[in-house]
């Protein structure tokens, strides 16, 4: 309960406990933290002795512990009755996503090389280039005037 508590902290709350309750009431004072605290651990075990009792026999190794996500999953790993380390091994996400990262790259390549005229947005790899102008559109780029349609 206690195991991350250093020296100069438990100096400090000996000092601030002599402070507020003074020397003489201090020894009635940890008899009464020490009982209450033993009262707890005795209900705590006996509510886990009653749900274990109330499971049945086919619960009998369970663990409270084992209901942490944490604990759950990691006992799984270890038991590894269902082959979960052969799938966790066999899948390495860097991998995958540098393999995807490459099949992009190379379609939008092979998309700016078989177009006659690339695009600002695919000749740099899927990067727009700001530092060059637009390209000025001539006269036969220029759709035709359709004086009916207007």
């Amino acid at each position: 309960m206690f195991n991350d508590i250093g020296p100069l902290e438990l100096v400090t709350i000996v000092v601030i406990a002599v402070l507020v309750f003074g020397p003489d009431k201090l020894p009635k004072v940890i008899q009464d933290v020490t009982r209450t605290i033993r009262k707890i651990r005795e209900f705590s075990e006996s509510a886990k002795q009653d749900i274990r009792s109330e499971l049945g026999p086919e619960f009998k190794d369970f663990e409270f512990e084992d209901l942490n996500p944490k604990t759950f999953i990691r006992k799984q790993l270890d038991n590894d009755e269902l082959g979960l380390k052969e799938i966790r091994n066999g899948f390495d996400l860097k991998k995958e996503m540098a393999e995807v990262t490459d099949a992009v790259n190379v379609r939008d390549s092979e998309a700016s090389s078989s177009s006659s005229s690339p695009s600002p947005s695919s000749s740099s790899g899927g990067h727009i280039d700001m530092t060059k102008k637009p390209e000025e559109p001539g006269k036969d780029d220029r759709p035709p005037f359709d004086a009916d349609a207007t």
